[in-house]
């Protein structure tokens, strides 16, 4: 295994587990600084991806701006603070069924995907019907569109 294997490897973990803790955290400033160390390691992707300007753009725009935006927003609403209410939805394990079902489904959506944009499958049907969806917005404006008299 290389060394930019470990750091991969590492990397990814910190930021899996990064995320977990943001929607795990009970306290929200606490979710707020794993959603800067989460942040963080996808800004080290960008950077073992050799991609210097999304490196720059995560660090500077979501690590920089958005999460103190964030920290100073949840800090400056004490109410949300001293909320004591319950955390945890009693309908979780639906939304893990949803997750499941929907990410069970991206895999059609992909090869369909992958069949309307290669040059021997459907890209000419497909830009010819987006020609036609324009050519029928363009008569549906010039229809519903009033003249001054």
């Amino acid at each position: 295994m290389t060394a930019m294997q470990v750091v991969f490897l590492v990397t990814a973990v910190v930021t899996l587990g990064g995320a977990v803790m943001v929607v795990t955290a009970r306290n929200l400033v606490h979710a707020a600084l794993w959603l800067i160390l989460t942040l963080f390691g996808v800004a080290v992707m960008f950077a073992l991806l050799n991609a210097p300007f999304f490196t720059v753009v995560q660090v500077v725009i979501y690590i920089g701006a958005i999460s103190i935006l964030m920290i100073f927003a949840i800090m400056l609403t004490r109410r949300v603070m001293q909320d004591s209410g319950p955390q945890v939805n009693p309908g979780w394990w639906m939304s893990i069924l949803l997750a499941l079902l929907l990410f069970g489904g991206v895999d059609p959506l992909l090869a369909l995907g992958k069949a309307l944009v290669s040059p021997d499958g459907y890209v000419l049907p497909f830009e010819l019907a987006s020609v036609l969806l324009l050519a029928a917005l363009i008569g549906a404006i010039v229809v519903a569109w009033e003249k001054k008299s």
